[in-house]
């Protein structure tokens, strides 16, 4: 049916309301752990309109959730009726919706094929604020411009849509178990994992002790998540748990799991393999790891925050344009990242984490095309840039101010992050070329304006941080005494602090800050520079290997992919982690002795699993961990959209194939996109690319070779 009717909302409302949720499951040690950071509700009251004209007469079925009026062509009718004929003709419905619990909502089917009164993006919905929003993002009124509010799937009138389920479930049996007290056994689940226990058979109290690692199961009193029950027969526990062991306590006869998982299409999916059986592994967990992040939004670690950030979430989205490809959890992530109005606090309470959630904007049309959800967001982006321009230094540079948190990354090294840092200047010029993108695609004149705000950041962090003689962008100008009140102004005289990291620098390359003759230099002087100190995060590493693979480096990039993924792999990784220093690897003296069981060898040597200050801090299973996809996809097997959504508007190239062997001895994938995946093929005589149907023209280079290859072609150059 061509508008088969879908459950429809105010647009952004239904994250707001599930982000709540997910954000408030975090525990530890069985104390729940709300995040730290502003939560918004729903609009407790919607009005949803549509006026059409009809053929014939027309039964209408309503299905809403919450409490309803309905009015028909300006009459308010008795009741909350569930059926409603209207005879041929023109006519106007209005329905008001109040739920104080869930986001109001409304399903309508009329009797007629293909009927105009059927709920979908043609609707028009309003907060009560006077401001009617329409499918083509036009305010009746004045304001914003948005479209109501749909989930692909949600569509079924029997299922609320407080009750649909973007996640699925299937059981698993543990691979080991081994009993280590009279009442206590430790159960190994094979790999990192997240999902529901199950005890069977249960009586009494039971604790559940979780792990990521053997040694956490083990140790009750520092563990970062357990359980304790009283069951009476068969048990699943309420809240999905991350973990690879658990050690239970208790009267049980057995116990599985549920794995929750997000579905996705394998057949539309990214795919990697290549000579290198090691770097095929490093694909695998890396995927392995973005799926366990990815749930209904696409959180950090899986075990400890289990948050939405904004910094892990644009490289999560980056990772899935070459992974999964799925749009709707990037959407959902970006709409509860981003809440209500009025802006209080940057997102995540982090200046960088405001200018990535702009950044993740381009991104996302760049690799989609939808230009109707950056409508939808453009309000919201105008807000929060007014907000951030608001708290800019006097001289109109991205400062932290007393209430932000100024992050960059763990360090392991002294790096001072109050007053200018010119990191920040290099994402606060990305985030305004993007504002200047989004507000010239919905005819915002303020395009302009945000082009005078880029270009002068630029020019004022060029003159003041660019060191011709270190041949670098350098830190800081530090505000020695960041004292001032909330909104005061700082210090006008600041401290020009000469240290050299890769932060900023790193950024100039990706960013276009640096032309091609300064990246060069900032390579030799920087990047390669064994006195610049060492990024030791996965975090910090996707960037700093991807503007190595920018400058054509991806021969020195795959060993060090090797050195540190397959560093993770080699002490004991089925996922990979927040943080990885090789030094502290080799130095932990902590050996847990694997158990036996069928088919199961002695766990390694477990790797040192401390940060913040506890002895598990440190989650086994990190979103920003998968990188590899990214650099795999973008730079090996070398696809990029050169206009949005791989399609071309004017008839020029609309993707890219540079595929880069980069020291392998052959590579086959897959890159997804709006229309399939492009495959590729390549070894050291031959190069093969096929495009999906429907996709735009594309140009292959490699070698000093090129070639065009249109929709549904395989070429081949040698």
């Amino acid at each position: 049916m061509a508008n088969k009717p879908q459950w429809i909302w105010f647009p952004g409302d239904r994250e707001i309301w599930l982000g709540n949720q997910f954000n408030n499951r975090r525990t530890e040690r069985g104390a729940m752990f709300p995040p730290f950071w502003k939560q918004d509700s729903h609009w407790q009251t919607v009005e949803f309109s549509k006026e059409f004209t009809l053929p014939e007469s027309d039964t209408l079925h309503i299905h809403v959730e919450g409490i309803y009026n309905f009015m028909v062509d300006g009459k308010l009718q008795f009741g909350q009726p569930d059926t409603w004929t209207l005879p041929a003709g023109r006519h106007k419905l209005n329905i008001k919706v109040n739920s104080v619990s869930t986001p109001p909502s409304l399903w309508i089917e009329g009797s007629l094929a293909n009927s105009p009164a059927n709920t979908d993006g043609s609707w028009l919905v309003t907060c009560e604020d006077k401001i009617w929003i329409d499918e083509n993002g036009v305010a009746h009124g004045s304001g914003i411009y948005l479209t109501p509010g749909m989930w692909p799937g949600c569509d079924d009138p029997q299922v609320l849509p407080s009750q649909f389920q973007l996640l699925r479930t299937e059981p698993r049996n543990a691979i080991g178990h081994k009993k280590i007290a009279a009442n206590a056994t430790l159960l190994d689940f094979g790999r990192e994992t997240m999902g529901y226990v199950t005890l069977h058979d249960a009586h009494g109290e039971v604790a559940l002790y979780y792990g990521e690692s053997e040694a956490e199961a083990l140790d009750k009193e520092h563990c970062e998540t357990l359980d304790k029950v009283a069951a009476d027969g068969t048990l699943t526990i309420p809240n999905s748990k991350a973990f690879r062991y658990v050690r239970v306590e208790g009267v049980v006869a057995d116990v599985t799991m549920l794995y929750e998982y997000l579905p996705h299409d394998k057949a539309l999916s990214g795919r990697f393999e290549c000579s290198d059986d090691e770097v095929n592994r490093i694909w695998q967990v890396a995927a392995y790891t973005m799926d366990l992040t990815t749930r209904e939004f696409m959180m950090d670690g899986i075990k400890r925050d289990r948050w939405t950030w904004s910094g892990d979430a644009i490289q999560s989205y980056l990772m899935n344009y070459y992974l999964r490809f799925d749009s709707e959890a990037v959407k959902r992530t970006i709409r509860q990242l981003r809440g209500k109005d009025p802006v209080t606090a940057h997102v995540n309470t982090i200046l960088d984490y405001t200018f990535y959630w702009f950044n993740s904007l381009a991104d996302y049309y760049r690799y989609t095309g939808d230009a109707a959800f950056i409508a939808e967001m453009y309000p919201r982006a105008k807000t929060l840039m007014d907000y951030t321009l608001g708290r800019l230094s006097d001289d109109g540079l991205a400062i932290g101010q007393p209430d932000d948190w100024v992050f960059v990354d763990w360090v392991d090294f002294p790096m001072h992050k109050r007053g200018i840092l010119s990191f920040e200047q290099m994402l606060l010029i990305r985030s305004l070329r993007t504002m200047q993108m989004c507000a010239a695609l919905v005819g915002d004149t303020e395009a302009d304006r945000y082009a005078t705000l880029a270009d002068d950041v630029q020019q004022k962090t060029d003159q003041l941080f660019w060191d011709d003689t270190q041949k670098a962008y350098l830190h800081a100008l530090e505000d020695p005494l960041p004292t001032s009140p909330r909104g005061g102004d700082y210090p006008q005289r600041f401290i020009l602090n000469r240290q050299v990291t890769k932060f900023p620098n790193m950024m100039a390359i990706l960013y276009g800050v640096a032309d091609a003759d300064r990246a060069q230099e900032i390579l030799a002087n920087v990047m390669q520079n064994p006195d610049v100190p060492a990024i030791t995060t996965p975090y910090m590493r996707f960037y700093e290997l991807a503007a190595l693979c920018q400058l054509g480096l991806q021969a020195d990039v795959l060993p060090e992919i090797k050195a540190y993924w397959g560093g993770m792999l080699r002490n004991g990784a089925t996922s990979f982690w927040e943080k990885y220093v090789p030094e502290d690897e080799a130095s932990a003296n902590e050996d847990i002795t694997g158990f036996m069981a069928d088919g199961i060898v002695p766990s390694p040597k477990a790797p040192h699993l401390e940060m913040y200050g506890r002895p598990y801090g440190k989650s086994l299973c990190h979103a920003w961990g998968a990188s590899p996809i990214y650099l795999i996809g973008r730079y090996f097997l070398g696809i990029e959209p050169l206009q949005p959504g791989y399609i071309s508007a004017d008839g020029k190239a609309a993707w890219t194939a540079r595929p880069t062997l980069g020291g392998l001895a052959w590579m086959r994938g897959d890159v997804p996109t709006p229309f399939g995946p492009i495959h590729i093929e390549m070894d050291g005589q031959r190069l093969t690319v096929t495009a999906p149907k429907g996709i735009g023209p594309g140009e292959i280079r490699v070698a000093g070779k090129s070639a065009t290859i249109e929709a549904g072609q395989t070429v081949t150059l040698t």
